[in-house]
């Protein structure tokens, strides 16, 4: 299944306008609709708030599927911990996200090998908040059997180590913890770094600006 276009930047504007993620992030409904207007030219872009501003907890909730609420897993109480790794956020509450893939081709690659092969591309992993804000504008990008890793989002324990686990999104089964009236709700979850699922691949970016 072909993924559909973004809307445009003004479109999307609007949409978080109604999901109140101005307020989320402490901005004005027109802070939003200037970025978009500023940006028209930007077609195919994602409009992102940054994580600082609208972190993945408060996110999470705003997206839906089938009926369905987005949910964070219980044992990712931590998840607005996940920060950036190695990419270089631009210092605004509002940036674009271009050429964005979800990287089906590397399904069945563990986050370890998938980081590597997207660099050495001349792309950057997701963030999770990014790949929050692509499924709140295009619901469609979550199907069963390809969803995405975000794996620009990291956690560094007190030992400096990075946690082994890895944020990405996916559709729930109902199953354990989800509960079953969360079969088929958006799902922000984990796997481990050096784990493989072929029903994984791994979001990433051209660049953001």
């Amino acid at each position: 299944m072909s993924i559909t276009a973004l809307p445009s930047l003004a479109a999307q504007a609007e949409h978080l306008i109604t999901l109140g993620v101005p307020e989320i992030a402490q901005l004005s409904a027109d802070d939003l609709r200037s970025f978009a207007a500023g940006h028209g030219d930007a077609d195919g872009a994602l409009l992102a708030v940054h994580p600082d501003r609208a972190p993945a907890s408060a996110l999470s909730p705003l997206i839906s599927r089938e009926g369905k609420t987005g949910f964070v897993v219980t044992d990712m109480s931590d998840v607005d911990q996940f920060a950036p790794q190695g990419i270089d956020l631009p210092d605004a509450p509002l940036y674009l996200v271009t050429g964005l893939d979800r990287g089906d081709e590397m399904g069945n690659w563990t986050p370890e090998e998938a980081l590597p092969a997207i660099a050495k591309a001349g792309r950057s992993p997701l963030l999770l908040t990014e790949g929050i804000h692509w499924v709140l504008q295009q619901p469609s990008v979550l199907e069963r059997n390809h969803c995405f890793m975000t794996i620009g989002s990291r956690l560094r324990k007190e030992n400096g180590k990075f946690d082994a686990r890895t944020p990405a999104l996916w559709i729930s089964n109902g199953t354990g913890r989800d509960g079953s009236e969360r079969r088929n709700a958006p799902k922000v979850g984990w796997c481990w770094w050096g784990n493989r699922h072929t029903w994984l691949g791994f979001g990433s970016a051209a660049a953001r600006r």
